[in-house]
């Protein structure tokens, strides 16, 4: 302090300019350094959409060996790692956009468990939840479930069954993805797996930062459609759940409501339940086309009579359809734990006005509906006539959904009818009183729905 003291005015004076410029110099070269990351990433960006113009170049940069990457180039790999980070900031900007898209409050954490059986148009009301850029949704989770762990149909093996699957289901709501891990075959390695199925039918596992770079030599058998990732890796895949406000999974495997009730009751979990269901007959038909070499009895049948119909294939037919009948009139009843957490949705209804019902599954979550999912059902219900594959979750969908009225053969549609009556009758579904009567374009098979659905 004294030496400071003893120096010339001047002399202080210019240590104090000094000291001044020292600051505006450091963030002088912030800002610099600033743009000149942000032009090299512009740069990586155009590279990047050369290549993707040019397969040819595509193939041969994936085949290119790593070790040579850095004699063309030695800030190549620190250029992808920098592209790698602000991909990521971009994505996580996204989804906060995304996430505010609605009211401005996204509200608490809700999760949304959509309940249905094979050919009920399932995927195609998932995708309501798949495209809302705030919601982590999950496409048949349980699949790996059920083609690891061995149930014999009936008693206390479809209880078993029951109970693990719902347990299962707990831990994906709370962004426990590793419990995956013990039905995923062949095992994951370092948590790192190519065998998730339908990874491509979420967009959440297909986005940044869950997107890593492909593998060179890895064969992912259930790849993202729309962009090229590594393997799945959980670790990474479970963060971006917990990063996400809501939860939402659809599952055909789960039909008895009252073993969900632990769910809706755990105070960890603000669960919702929509049980999705489809006039018997049309899911009859629509089986018969996806799961062809399953119903050849049905077929040969109903098209030439000569096999007989064994009674134990229309005893399933029965029990399907009274599992889901019991499972939503307990629903219906609105029993205390239940109350306020049930919807039942026809996918008739669904077909006929999807904006509609979309808008009013949204508010039976507690979710708000943003643009892209408004956008996403405009774009995918209006398809052509020709582009309606089985699997396809783009339909012309007011068109679609009675279509198999006039190919399914009368005495066909009789079988269902009287397995189904109990089922059909609950939710509104018109008994056909003769071949001309079926189809009838000008004969409603359907009631009006029920208010008391929403519960």
């Amino acid at each position: 302090m004294e030496i400071r003291r003893a120096l010339p005015q001047d002399i202080r004076e210019l240590l104090h300019f000094l000291k001044v410029r020292s600051k505006y110099a450091v963030l002088l070269v912030f800002v610099v350094s600033l743009v000149i990351i942000e032009k090299e990433n512009n740069f990586i960006s155009r590279v990047s959409d050369k290549l993707k113009q040019s397969p040819q170049a595509l193939a041969e940069a994936n085949s290119t060996d790593v070790s040579l990457a850095p004699a063309e180039n030695g800030s190549l790999a620190s250029l992808q790692e920098l592209d790698a980070a602000f991909s990521q900031l971009r994505s996580h900007l996204h989804n906060l956009t995304l996430q505010l898209a609605g009211d401005g409050d996204p509200g608490p954490r809700r999760h949304v468990l959509l309940m249905a059986t094979t050919r009920t148009g399932s995927s195609f009301v998932g995708e309501f939840f798949n495209q809302q850029g705030s919601i982590f949704y999950l496409f048949e989770p349980l699949w790996h479930v059920e083609k690891t762990v061995t149930f014999l149909p009936g008693g206390a093996s479809a209880v078993g069954s029951a109970l693990v699957y719902r347990d299962v289901l707990k831990q994906l709501l709370l962004c426990d993805l590793y419990i995956l891990e013990n039905f995923i075959s062949p095992a994951p390695e370092g948590h790192l797996t190519p065998f998730l199925f339908r990874r491509g039918s979420s967009r959440s596992l297909c986005e940044e930062p869950v997107c890593t770079p492909s593998a060179k030599k890895v064969f992912e058998k259930y790849y993202c459609k729309n962009r090229r990732c590594g393997p799945l890796n959980i670790t990474l895949a479970a963060e971006a759940c917990q990063r996400k406000q809501h939860v939402a999974l659809k599952t055909v495997r789960v039909r008895q409501l009252e073993f969900l009730q632990p769910l809706v009751e755990d105070p960890r979990l603000d669960l919702r339940i929509i049980q999705l269901v489809r006039d018997p007959r049309a899911v009859l038909a629509s089986r018969m086309v996806a799961f062809s070499g399953k119903y050849e009895t049905w077929k040969k049948w109903a098209s030439e009579g000569e096999a007989p119909l064994h009674e134990e294939e229309v005893q399933r037919l029965r029990g399907n359809c009274e599992s889901i009948r019991m499972s939503a009139e307990l629903g219906l009843r609105q029993p205390g734990w239940l109350r306020g957490r049930y919807m039942l949705v026809r996918y008739e209804d669904v077909a006929r006005a999807p904006l509609p019902k979309a808008e009013e599954m949204y508010r039976f979550a507690g979710l708000p509906l943003t643009p892209q999912v408004e956008e996403w059902i405009g774009k995918n219900t209006q398809a052509p006539r020709d582009g309606n594959g089985i699997y396809s979750t783009c339909k012309n969908s007011s068109e679609q959904f009675e279509k198999w009225r006039f190919s399914m053969p009368f005495k066909l549609a009789q079988v269902v009818q009287d397995a189904c009556a109990p089922a059909m009758q609950l939710f509104g579904y018109k008994l056909a009183s003769s071949p001309a009567e079926l189809a009838n374009r000008s004969f409603s098979l359907l009631e009006e729905a029920q208010p008391s659905w929403v519960t």
